[in-house]
Order: structure tokens, then sequence, then C-alpha cells
């Protein structure tokens, strides 16, 4: 599929070359047929570059940060033990591909461990045990408290497929499909994906929120530095980080993937001192589970934006 004035964000920011890097990421995203939001900020000189940096985007699993956070700061403050022991029953928890919710019998894991897996390898099923502990509700207020404007939690994981489910049944290629043929008309037979009932952020919320993270200045620090570390572990490389590949270079990131969705948010650090917070929010418009060439055109506007911004 071509671009066209349908997948051109309203607004591009940047100055002089900044400017001309957000224009040429707008245009690849565009010639793939890739509706999004991207914004990469240094997080100690505040210049950036980016498009539809306010749009409000369904975040799939990136909600695991704020979350993450939440639970992280609760635990700094007393108010929970991270090593109290939590049993999740494969039978009742939410479903997905990896962690526990791919397991076929009970489990008991530690709070944080629970926290390790959300943000390792996005287990769904450890984040809704998380959200047990500290509720939605909670949640989103916390952020709210901390001035986190622009990133609202609404539900748990399990509610996407449940959704999702309650209009094309066990037929998830139906879903994608339904999801897909909404983003074009702009409609949501599927809830979570309607931003006004989805987990939502924009890609200037989420940069502001990565940026008060690592600069300690949103939540405990304890707390920050804890969400840090564990970002870090991310096994999922595809998207930001497969053009930034260098010793000298380090990720600490999380994905977002559900249906036509894949996402990501992180800050990639280099030796030199250079941190630079990004946020890539996609929508695809096809109907394809696997979309290599997409995660490919976030791996290069990363690389672009990160490169421009350091020189």
């Amino acid at each position: 599929m071509t671009g066209d004035t349908a997948h051109r964000p309203d607004r591009v920011c940047g100055e002089g070359r900044l400017l001309e890097v957000a224009e040429a990421i707008v245009r690849d995203w565009s010639a793939l047929g890739v509706r999004g939001s991207f914004l990469a900020r240094d997080i100690d000189t505040g210049e950036q570059l980016g498009f539809g940096i306010e749009e409000p985007v369904p975040l799939a699993s990136v909600v695991k940060v704020p979350l993450a956070l939440a639970v992280l700061d609760l635990i700094a403050n007393g108010g929970l033990d991270p090593v109290q022991p939590v049993t999740v029953d494969p039978a009742t928890s939410s479903v997905g591909p990896t962690g526990i919710a791919a397991f076929r019998h009970p489990t008991t894991v530690a709070v944080g461990d629970l926290l390790l897996l959300m943000l390792s390898v996005s287990d769904n099923a450890a984040a809704d045990a998380l959200f047990d502990l500290v509720p939605v509700a909670d949640v989103d207020a916390r952020l709210r408290a901390w001035d986190c404007a622009g990133i609202h939690v609404r539900h748990r994981m399990n509610h996407m497929y449940e959704c999702a489910a309650g209009v094309a049944g066990n037929d998830f290629s139906l879903a994608l499909e339904l999801a897909v043929r909404d983003e074009r008309a702009q409609r949501h037979t599927i809830r979570t994906l309607d931003p006004a009932h989805a987990n939502t952020g924009t890609a200037s919320a989420l940069v502001a929120l990565l940026q008060r993270v690592w600069r300690d200045e949103v939540a405990q620090p304890r707390a920050t530095a804890e969400l840090r570390r564990l970002m870090g572990h991310q096994v999922f490389t595809q998207r930001l980080a497969s053009e930034l590949r260098a010793d000298s270079l380090r990720l600490s990131g999380k994905t977002g993937t559900f249906l036509h969705l894949r996402h990501e948010i992180g800050v990639i650090e280099a030796d030199s001192g250079t941190r630079v917070a990004m946020a890539a929010l996609t929508r695809a418009d096809r109907r394809a589970a696997q979309a290599p060439d997409i995660d490919l055109a976030i791996g290069i506007a990363a690389r672009q934006a990160f490169e421009a911004l350091r020189t």
C-alpha cells in the first residue's frame, strides 16, 4: 500500500534537521500503510522530534509500565512486600502466549518476580495478578496524583481478549479483520480499541513519564530505579532496538502488541551519556499477525531519531 494523506499526522514536531528527520519517518510509515505516533526526546536537553504526539492510542501491553511503577511505588512506601507469594491458576488467569499465561498448572510467584515476568516477557497473567493487588482504579488515581496527564488505565489485560472474543468468538483472524476495518472507518467494534474505553496514552505523555522515571522525578527513587532495571530485562528487541545494536548502547523498553497494534516505548542510553526516551505507537492497515517490515520501520525511525538527537 502506498502512502496517502489519510495516514499523515496533523502535527510534526522538531526544528531544522530534526524536523526533516520527523518528516522522513512520516513518509516511511505512510508508505507501509502504518498509522501512528512517534516521539523521541533527549532526556537531558529536551530536544525532540516526532509526529502525532498528542493522539490517544490504545496501549496494549505498554500499560504494564505505569502498572509496574504504581506497584513499585507501593513497595517503596512499605505498602506491599515484594517477597509476598501470589498463586496464579491458569484455569482462571489471563490468556497470553508467554510466562504464567502459557502455563498449564497453578504456580506461586513472589510479587517482585511477577513484575519481572510482566516486563521481561510481557506476561499478561502476571500483570493481572498485580492488578489484583493494585486495582485498575488505584493505578489510574496514582497517575493523576503524579500529574501524568495523557495516560489512562481503565481495564485489566484480559479484558482486551474478552472484548475481542465478544465480537469474534475464538476467531482471532476475524478479530484482526474487524480491527483493521474499524481503523479505516474510524469506528470501534472491539471496545478495548476505542480510545474512549481502552487503556490509552499519547506519545507525549509516555515519553514524559519515561523522562521523569529516568530523572527520578516521579514516585519514589527506589521505585524508579527498579523500574529502569526491570525494563532493561525485556527480551523482545525487534522494534526500537533492531537498528541500534552496539555494545555502547543500552535499551530499556516495553513492547505492546494486540491485533493491529504494534508499539514500543523505551530509553536508549549511550556510553557517551546521551539518553533518548522514545514512544512508537502504530496501527497497521492490513491483516497480518506478523509484520516484520513494520517492526523494522520502528527500528529505523529509532535509529534516525537517536542519531539526529545525539549530533
